[in-house]
């Protein structure tokens, strides 16, 4: 198949369990001229950038317990006329995803997702971006507001970080739908902040 890349073949071999269905949206994806590449472990497909030597992403392959996806960074710019496109979580902003269980529901839909993977292009191609939501328009969490109140050296640390750290600890607070865990974790994450790092330093 033209555009296959040696080096992302062991992915589709390595994932039994979705072997067949992986290996089919990457027929499709390859059909619609796009380059493959491994990025964060996973197939990825990209498109050159009409601005200088960048590439943009397009869409990758993933797998998950219970189903494999093709997921459009961009997606939520597409229109979608069939509703394919889903949104993995209320927090995710620009992507959505295109789930299957099987073979037979990719081949099936195949031109619905080519004409999709097209529209990602031309998303690409004219600039545009997905409007996200600013770190100020995200809720914080009130076991959270209340530490960042007692503790001064808290919350300007916090509020020092960079709104990605930011973003990424009100997330992580909020994701925990009790009380006593969202206590937890923020107790467990104090230092941290005090210390001016994110979530993932």
């Amino acid at each position: 198949m033209n555009g296959m890349n040696p080096k992302v073949d062991w992915y589709f071999s390595k994932n039994r369990k979705w072997q067949e269905e992986t290996e089919t949206l990457r027929t499709i994806v390859l059909d619609c001229g796009l380059t493959e590449e491994l990025k964060w472990g996973v197939p990825c497909y990209t498109f050159p950038s009409t601005k200088g030597k960048r590439k943009c992403n397009i869409v990758l392959i993933h797998v998950f317990k219970e189903y494999c996806a093709l997921l459009f960074f961009k997606g939520a710019l597409l229109k979608d006329p069939d509703g394919i496109l889903i949104r993995q979580t209320e927090h995710v902003q620009a992507a959505r995803q295109a789930r299957f269980t099987n073979a037979r529901e990719i081949v099936k839909k195949k031109r619905i997702l080519k004409a999709c993977i097209l529209e990602a292009i031309e998303v690409e191609k004219a600039g545009l971006k997905v409007p996200l939501k600013k770190t100020k328009e995200f809720s914080v969490p009130g076991e959270f507001q209340n530490k960042l109140d007692e503790i001064p050296a808290l919350k300007t640390a916090f509020y020092a970080l960079t709104p990605g750290r930011q973003r990424g600890y009100l997330l992580y607070f909020a994701a925990a739908k009790q009380t006593k865990t969202r206590e937890s974790r923020v107790k467990k994450y104090m230092q941290q902040i005090l210390d001016g790092k994110g979530l993932d330093d």
